[in-house]
């Protein structure tokens, strides 16, 4: 009991130096925990934190054993965020801070929201640390690559027990606002300390919240506040170039409102932001065109991107929506640019918007996500050759030039250093790698890593030339140009 008592003041002094709680709080939240934990006494100390998720674990492992919980990770993901929302300030306490500090200076404000959000363990630190992350330099300029680990993997009984439970349907989706406070269950993960503010764009309703498992500085997401499907409009444009205007530290995207080319949610209205350089950003101007109030702008990318640059909201999010119009219905066999088949659309955009130098960028990302018998997973998407490496989704984060590459890619990477430093090793296990594994044989190294996540970031190149409509090749920028220069 001792080291329970332990646990509970350390916790407590965790809630006053995140400032979620008082000194004079004390005993309230001893009582509370004592009855969390089915504890008849509860004595109060002064106690050192240290590493504040040991002491969850601790807590979690003793209710366990005392049958208070399952030995699940679902359920434990769940008695950690009901200790800490007993410190947590409520949603309306939040939003009152976050409008206040808003007033004075949005960076302000964003920065207390995203501590508060790490602070609460909602924003996943220790685990987002096990990702591995690097920048390699390639033809298309220093890439990001990131190869994901800090999403948690649910065991084979986890996921047979989350077929047999019966779905409410609610919250709809992850990014509902019902999510806020939601305890979570087997097959939803819990949602008690999340916190969301409100903000308006376009005149309609919308919500900050930041992610769990964060891409990238400050990774913020931008919900509607209805559960609507995502769809890329000129309200898009103007609600994109609003929230910059009113938070000029963060850049914001959408993912394309299409399968293939979108987002892994597309059934909810939602964008990503955050306060990140990512790559595509500094991509150098293959050609521009000066119209009236903004210029034009061709980008060097591996993907075909028009970046609209002007003072003016309005008439970015015009020409913009003029773009997008002309290009839903654009065709050009020679390049396999089909915009339907059979009244299914092919043809959208995935946008980004940025405040630079005091003027707006909005950056325009052509898109198609027709399939054929030879790419059935998509013309414009990564091909067979190196699903070895990555065969999901390029969506927003990938456009701008930040892999997000699979979990599994961490064993079979070490895998294939083995192999290439001559160790035994079993390669049936790397199979699908065996062309590339032919390829990296051919190749000096001083550093067997850095040669490795030089290549990697190569693959990922591929990927996003893959991606590209219209290909960097003569007759692809010449198509390109000409599809520019009516507007």
């Amino acid at each position: 009991m001792n080291n329970v008592n332990k646990w509970f003041n350390q916790i407590i002094q965790y809630g006053i130096e995140s400032k979620f709680i008082e000194e004079s709080d004390r005993y309230y939240i001893a009582n509370k925990l004592a009855n969390m934990f089915d504890v008849d006494e509860v004595e109060i100390s002064f106690e050192e934190v240290g590493n504040f998720e040991d002491v969850l674990s601790n807590l979690c492992n003793y209710a366990y054993q005392n049958e208070l919980i399952a030995n699940s990770f679902s359920d434990f993901d769940i008695l950690e965020n009901k200790i800490i929302d007993l410190m947590m300030p409520k949603p309306s306490l939040v939003i009152n801070n976050f409008n206040r500090l808003l007033k004075d200076d949005s960076r302000k404000a964003t920065d207390y929201f995203y501590q508060l959000s790490k602070k609460s363990n909602y924003i996943k630190t220790s685990r987002i640390a096990r990702n591995k992350v690097w920048k390699s330099e390639t033809k298309s300029g220093v890439l990001d690559i990131t190869i994901n680990l800090s999403k948690p993997e649910k065991d084979p009984k986890e996921i047979a027990k989350a077929k047999l439970k019966n779905s409410s349907g609610y919250p709809k989706c992850l990014l509902c606002r019902e999510n806020e406070g939601f305890s979570g269950h087997i097959s939803h993960p819990s949602r008690i300390t999340h916190r969301i503010v409100p903000i308006t764009l376009n005149k309609k309703d919308w919500f900050f919240q930041y992610s769990p498992y964060s891409y990238f500085n400050e990774h913020a997401i931008i919900l509607s506040k209805d559960h609507v499907a995502m769809e890329v409009n000129k309200n898009t444009f103007i609600e994109l170039l609003e929230f910059v205007n009113q938070f000029e530290h963060y850049f914001i995207g959408s993912n394309a409102d299409l399968p293939i080319v979108g987002g892994s949610i597309l059934s909810h209205d939602h964008y990503q932001a955050g306060n990140y350089r990512l790559p595509m950003e500094d991509a150098n101007i293959l050609k521009t065109y000066q119209k009236v109030g903004m210029s034009l702008n061709l980008l060097e990318w591996p993907m075909s991107a028009i970046r609209l640059i002007g003072d003016d909201m309005s008439i970015l999010s015009s020409r913009a929506d003029e773009i997008l119009n002309k290009w839903i219905s654009y065709n050009n066999q020679e390049l396999n640019i089909v915009s339907h088949t059979d009244l299914e659309r092919h043809n959208t955009i995935t946008p980004i918007a940025r405040k630079r130098n005091g003027k707006f960028e909005l950056d325009l990302v052509l898109r198609n996500n027709r399939t054929t018998n030879e790419f059935p997973m998509g013309i414009f998407h990564p091909h067979q050759d190196i699903h070895h490496i990555k065969k999901e989704n390029i969506g927003l984060i990938e456009v701008m030039g930040l892999a997000v590459l699979p979990a599994r890619l961490d064993t079979e990477l070490k895998q294939i250093k083995d192999y290439l430093l001559g160790n035994n090793i079993n390669e049936d296990e790397l199979v699908k790698h065996q062309d590339w594994i032919k390829y990296l044989k051919t190749i000096d190294f001083n550093d067997l890593d850095k040669m490795i996540e030089k290549e990697i970031a190569k693959k990922f190149e591929r990927c996003l030339i893959d991606a590209g409509v219209f290909k960097q090749d003569s007759s692809g920028i010449k198509a390109f140009m000409s599809f520019v220069e009516e507007f």
